[in-house]
């Protein structure tokens, strides 16, 4: 049996700015990512003597490790998906008639619906293992084919499948390579709930109906631009901005307290990841992002986190 595993990493969104609600219901946005040494693995066990003429190639999947019992293991996991819209453009564009049968094992080391991509880092490590998979039998794709492949499955996807600091505007996926000097690093607190992102662009939409001044759209990225070219995390931390965050927090007091946690605690800046509810707090290094973490578990301010550092580079076969 063949095995071929792939890596992806988390990202923290240094600037998310939100548009208003368009008339299809979504909304254009204006981010800035940074991917993150946390990370999540994707294996895949290749039975070369089944063979696959159509259909999903997927034979089962099984997640072990961080928040694993709230990750679906049904074909509704970007994972699956990805192995799947990968076979489907081989089949429509290189005539591929038959596949392997595959087993996908993804072992979580990003929170499940914690603002950070977790899944969309798992389908971009799965799009890569699956594409190492098939390198004897079809063409190689470039970059720009995979990322297309990527934006079909999900806005963040592309991002995780490049890593590194991007620009990204319409729903996230169009991407543009930014410059960033130095390494950033995080004291991250997870939460035992998920929170909905559907759910917080909701109540973007609902505060923002109401004629609160407090959520308007930030879509200038220039401060933050500026700032990540000096490598200063104490720039970096005026500069960040999360159109999420008001949204957020009147969804989930408990992300409030943890965010006063951390300050207190001595962080740089504090800024719900994505749609949360996981925190990120910026610090001066790795040492300063462990006593910060450490206050926070010590007074129960958060049930688990990690420290992580940025930026890290894109998915990535490591088998």
């Amino acid at each position: 049996m063949r095995r071929f595993a792939a890596r992806a990493h988390a990202k923290v969104n240094l600037h998310l700015g939100v548009g208003d609600r368009r008339a299809d219901g979504y909304h254009d946005l204006v981010t800035v990512f940074q991917s993150l040494s946390l990370s999540d693995t994707v294996r895949l066990d290749v039975d070369d003597d089944d063979r696959v003429t159509s259909g999903s190639i997927v034979a089962g999947l099984t997640v072990a490790g961080l928040d694993a019992a709230s990750v679906p293991t049904d074909s509704s996991n970007l994972a699956w998906r990805a192995v799947d819209k990968l076979v489907d453009y081989y089949r429509a564009n290189h005539a591929l008639s038959d596949a392997p049968r595959v087993a996908i094992h993804i072992n979580k080391g990003i929170p499940t619906a914690g603002g950070m991509a977790g899944g969309s880092a798992d389908a971009a490590a799965a799009l890569v293992a699956a594409h190492a998979m098939f390198s004897g039998t079809c063409p190689a794709l470039p970059m720009d084919t995979l990322s297309e492949i990527a934006a079909g499955l999900g806005s963040d996807v592309p991002f995780t499948l490049r890593g590194g600091t991007m620009l990204g505007t319409g729903r996230g996926e169009q991407l543009t390579p930014m410059l960033s000097r130095g390494t950033y690093h995080w004291a991250l607190a997870f939460f035992t709930e998920g929170l909905s992102t559907p759910k917080v662009f909701h109540q973007l939409d609902f505060l923002r109906s109401g004629g609160s001044t407090n959520v308007p759209p930030s879509l200038d990225t220039g401060e933050l631009a500026r700032a990540l070219t000096t490598g200063d995390p104490r720039q970096l931390a005026a500069a960040m901005t999360n159109d999420l965050q008001i949204p957020a927090l009147t969804l989930r007091h408990d992300i409030g307290y943890v965010r006063t946690a951390g300050m207190n605690a001595g962080a740089l800046a504090s800024m719900v990841s994505g749609s949360g509810p996981t925190v990120a707090f910026l610090c001066s290094s790795e040492l300063h992002a462990r006593d910060v973490l450490d206050d926070l578990l010590a007074d129960g301010s958060a049930y688990s986190g990690t420290v992580a550092h940025g930026p890290a580079k894109g998915a990535h076969l490591i088998y």
